[in-house]
């Protein structure tokens, strides 16, 4: 029996156009009803989808989400922090110095905050675009300190630009982090470890649910720990090949309502 649905945004719950379907909302709802803990589980943070939650009625007392790609669990109604792991001040300035040395930009998550530093004069972050629920602050790497939680690191540049340099980061950057693509033009960096199916893991725990117990449903890169993790992994139509072959159940496309599809089929039934 699924007690725990984790789910993905953007190209999973949402369309295209960036909106939650009537369809995926009515099954949700229904699938709530039941019990069942529907866990939005992003690289966002909780600010930058608040609008989606509420959306869902995901905002009470019990209702939980996942964010920072497993880096933060939170309770939806208060923003409490349940569990956390962030990235030290050292680690910021190395990945600042890479930045230079590739010319790429560099933006620094902080909570609700985006901290810009300057790494790239041919290259301008396009993370603004992305996301603009967001705070914008330019910052120097001397004001990069203890005083401050650093969530994650990400490049954002368009995709023809981003994936050579991709391919020009050391191994050892490799070894030292979780680095990941969440969409085609967004690169992040994570402490190591920290993936949407080590986030996952620890609501389980802290609600006591199994991992047989729990469906995930995602389309990206970063969401593969997720799908490897729980007991029933679904892909969407859309996700990319490696999610699709490690999903046990490929759903409809972002755009056909997929989420729902595997939620009637899974849960509902």
């Amino acid at each position: 029996m699924i007690k725990m649905i984790a789910i993905d945004l953007d190209g999973t719950l949402l369309n295209d156009a960036k909106q939650i379907s009537e369809k995926n909302k009515q099954v949700l709802a229904e699938a709530k009803a039941l019990g069942v803990k529907i866990v939005i589980c992003t690289g966002r943070p909780l600010k930058a989808i608040e609008g989606f939650l509420e959306e869902l009625n995901l905002l009470e007392p019990g209702d939980y989400s996942i964010t920072f790609n497993g880096g933060l669990v939170q309770k939806n109604d208060t923003g409490e922090i349940m569990e956390q792991t962030v990235m030290a001040p050292s680690d910021v300035h190395r990945l600042h110095q890479l930045s230079v040395d590739l010319d790429m930009p560099l933006d620094v998550l902080s909570e609700g905050n985006v901290l810009q530093l300057p790494t790239s004069k041919n290259h301008p972050s396009i993370y603004s675009q992305l996301n603009k629920l967001l705070n914008f602050q330019p910052i120097t790497l001397e004001e990069i300190d203890g005083s401050t939680i650093y969530n994650k690191v990400v490049v954002a540049l368009d995709q023809d630009i981003l994936d050579p340099k991709i391919s020009d980061i050391p191994k050892a950057y490799y070894e030292d982090y979780e680095i990941i693509k969440t969409r085609s033009n967004l690169l992040e960096f994570m402490p190591k470890g920290i993936t949407k199916g080590y986030g996952i893991s620890l609501l389980a725990k802290d609600l006591g649910i199994q991992r047989e117990e729990i469906m995930g449903i995602g389309d990206e890169e970063n969401d593969l720990p997720m799908i490897e993790y729980v007991g029933v992994g679904v892909a969407m139509a859309n996700a990319v090949e490696q999610v699709r072959k490690a999903a046990d159940y490929v759903t409809a496309s972002n755009e056909e309502d997929g989420v729902a599809q595997a939620i009637e089929q899974f849960v509902l039934k």
